[in-house]
């Protein structure tokens, strides 16, 4: 996957990148040249890869990432799951896989990848006694031990084909995934590894308490202005799971030898990023270290001894940063999907009620794109609260790459500026839907009518145009 995208223009950090990477983009170079239908077979896959990138290329290239791990081994390159449950992203770029599979066969990347697995295993081989060490202290930290997980994965792919500041992370049910690109530091990226693992101890640990968790409601209130995800202020296990692992990172900076003010600055960023339990559960741990009890059994106490009062008075004292550390895992749930589908159902049918009630509990429980349920929310609220509808908007470009809501989010961002007389504002929105939405003619049509003139609202208003 990481080498078609290479091949169709993704040069992201190639200056700092392993050395393999260029020799394996001038192996695959040369490949297709010496074939016409390796040719053909490629330019397929670019103009669907053209079709399909971000702005950001962290956002082009995690969207193959997500793909690519629901995929079979090559050649058959079938995805392991029914489309309705792959996360948005990988769904959004699901047309490549026939595409990848016949520019596999014909531009030889079987014969090219066996030229090079043994550089691989190096890569590989050199993360093999720091992520066991890590392991061992981390079981060895929480006195818990991951072995009781049976049935579950944590896996590691180094891939040289990526940008080397790029770690991506996955959760897919009970498995987990790490990605990571090596590059001209020698460094290893084992602070990535390590939050990636902590989800994975702790995230069941959460989810099996998440019933008693309603009671921190205050807590979560006092989030909302907070600049973390907006995941975490509609699920408070995600917020909790968060911030336990922050704090035990905290703890063990340095293997624990870190000075106090290097852990008391880790603990005031994460507060001052949302993540206002961190203080909370790093204190807890300090006891919880000079007891035998493992984690597993201390933690319901160290949750049932949360004040959601008082926390949410330390929280009202806290001054937010302006921007948060993207987080670094990525989830996907079973079943995902369904309930937005209903909710843009139920919107179509004219039953805004229930599409409300869908795409509220959708963001509650955390399940699907936040952003889609945010724009659903942001559509309803045109008709009665339309700074309300302003807000929902641009959270939805915040939560999602997806492409119809970003460039639909921004029409009605600009088509409300010029209602407002904001006509420069408006252009800037348009102008960034008319470049999000090469594959959705509507919405590239609206885009460029709202650039030629302000926007005035219809006498008789119908349904929105993306809703045909």
């Amino acid at each position: 996957m990481l080498t078609a995208i290479n091949t169709c223009g993704y040069d992201a950090e190639l200056a700092t990148s392993d050395p393999l990477r260029l020799t394996i983009r001038g192996e695959v170079g040369r490949s297709l040249e010496a074939s016409e239908r390796a040719k053909a077979a490629t330019e397929s896959l670019c103009s669907f890869y053209h079709d399909h990138q971000q702005k950001d290329e962290t956002r082009t290239l995690a969207q193959f990432v997500s793909l690519a791990l629901y995929l079979t081994p090559p050649p058959a390159l079938a995805s392991k799951v029914k489309e309705a449950d792959l996360p948005p992203d990988a769904t959004a770029v699901l047309g490549m896989v026939p595409l990848l599979a016949k520019f596999y066969n014909e531009a030889g990347i079987h014969a090219i990848w066996e030229r090079h697995s043994a550089a691989y295993a190096g890569y590989t081989n050199r993360y093999r006694e720091a992520v066991s060490k890590m392991i061992l202290d981390t079981e060895f930290y929480l006195k818990f031990p991951s072995g009781n997980y049976l049935g579950r994965t944590f896996a590691i792919y180094v891939e040289a084909m990526g940008a080397p500041s790029a770690t991506n992370a996955r959760n897919y049910a009970d498995d987990y995934y790490v990605v990571l690109t090596p590059g001209t530091n020698p460094g290893l990226k084992m602070d990535q590894i390590r939050h990636a693992f902590l989800h994975y101890l702790l995230d069941p640990l959460v989810g099996k308490l998440a019933g008693s968790l309603g009671r921190l409601e205050p807590v979560m209130d006092a989030v909302k202005l907070a600049p973390m995800d907006e995941s975490f202020k509609a699920d408070p296990s995600l917020l909790v799971t968060e911030c336990v692992i922050r704090a035990v990172e905290a703890r063990t900076m340095a293997g624990g030898k870190a000075a106090q003010t290097e852990q008391d600055h880790a603990i005031e960023e994460s507060m001052q990023q949302g993540f206002v339990l961190t203080q909370y559960f790093y204190d807890r741990l300090a006891a919880f270290e000079k007891d035998s009890i493992g984690f597993k059994n201390a933690f319901p106490a160290m949750l049932a001894a949360i004040d959601p009062r008082k926390e949410q008075r330390r929280a009202a004292q806290i001054q937010f940063a302006s921007t948060a550390d993207p987080e670094l895992l990525h989830l996907s749930r079973p079943n995902q999907g369904k309930l937005l589908i209903n909710a843009e159902e139920r919107l179509s049918a004219g039953d805004a009620a229930t599409a409300e009630k869908l795409a509220k509990e959708a963001l509650a429980e955390n399940s699907e794109d936040p952003g889609r349920a945010l724009f659903i929310l942001a559509q309803i609220a045109l008709n009665r609260n339309i700074d309300g509808a302003k807000d929902y908007f641009q959270k939805a470009l915040q939560s999602t790459s997806e492409p119809k809501v970003v460039a639909w989010s921004h029409v009605y961002l600009g088509r409300i500026l010029d209602l407002e007389d904001e006509r420069d504002a408006a252009l800037l929105h348009y102008k960034a839907a008319e470049g999000a939405s090469e594959a959705l003619p509507e919405a590239k049509a609206a885009a460029e009518q709202g650039l030629q003139k302000p926007y005035e609202p219809p006498e008789h208003p119908q349904q929105d145009d993306e809703k045909k």
